[in-house]
């Protein structure tokens, strides 16, 4: 019913126990399993996942915190994964201002980011976007640098005003644990009014567990509880939540999948 689009299993805390949270996943309705990488080493690891598990796709990319220790030329190791058939996006790409603060350090997420979308472009994929106190810049490269097989902002942390612009642009908005935050005053209004053709759902895991799980580890089997709080916000069913943003991720994503 659920689909997982931006989960991080190859993450250090789920070494070992992968096989556990798929299962746990599956049995709590999700269905397919969208693992992202966030640098050279862990986007090698999500497509030795996608190879071990037919329920998970990998998503490949330098991810812009991690972009201040490579440089433009480490980018050819992640194109090698670009063709390989369980590699569905280039991700997670884009500007994070908050972890880093100086212009030098901005400017050359700016590089990296603009330099992906390009790859991404290349190699006709959608691309994954975090973005984190860097609004305006984000939208700037996205609109300057725009991605062909278009893409998704990732756990959106944006204003309501601008959803629409980032729409525009061909991308959809996800959302994930933050939206059942009691004080998530932002992610419930963008909730609303994101298009149903163009949302889709998340876990972020290990991080941003929902509420009540909230300053705990985070796993794919806690996907209903964002699907539930959206219907609820919406006054839907969970199971319309969960066909609709399925079928928006296996379109973005082009994942042929049996409903």
């Amino acid at each position: 019913m659920f689909i997982d689009t931006h989960t991080h299993l190859n993450n250090e805390q789920f070494i070992g126990s992968e096989a556990i949270a798929i299962k746990k996943a599956k049995d709590a309705g999700v269905d397919l399993f969208f693992v992202v990488g966030w640098d050279i080493a862990s986007s090698l690891a999500a497509v030795k996942l996608a190879e071990q598990y037919e329920e998970v796709y990998a998503i490949v990319g330098v991810h812009p915190t991690d972009a201040l220790q490579l440089e433009l030329t480490d980018l050819k190791e992640i194109e090698k994964l670009l063709t390989h058939p369980k590699v569905i996006a280039y991700g997670e790409i884009g500007l994070d201002y908050y972890w880093v603060k100086d212009e030098v350090g901005q400017a050359k997420q700016r590089l990296f980011f603009a330099a992906q979308i390009e790859l991404a472009n290349k190699y006709n994929l959608p691309v994954t976007i975090h973005m984190r106190d860097a609004t305006n810049d984000t939208y700037k490269i996205l609109k300057e640098h725009r991605p062909l097989a278009g893409g998704v902002m990732h756990c959106y942390s944006g204003s309501k005003e601008m959803v629409q612009p980032f729409l525009d642009l061909g991308m959809y908005i996800s959302l994930g644990g933050p939206v059942t935050f009691k004080n998530a005053r932002v992610p419930k209004e963008v909730a609303e009014i994101v298009p149903l053709d163009k949302l889709l759902i998340e876990t972020d895991a290990p991080y941003l567990a929902p509420h009540p799980y909230r300053g705990k580890q985070n796993e794919p089997a806690l996907l209903p509880l964002v699907a539930e709080e959206i219907a609820r916000i919406r006054n839907m069913k969970i199971e319309e939540v969960g066909r609709a943003t399925s079928r928006n991720a296996k379109a973005l994503f082009r994942v042929e999948q049996n409903d």
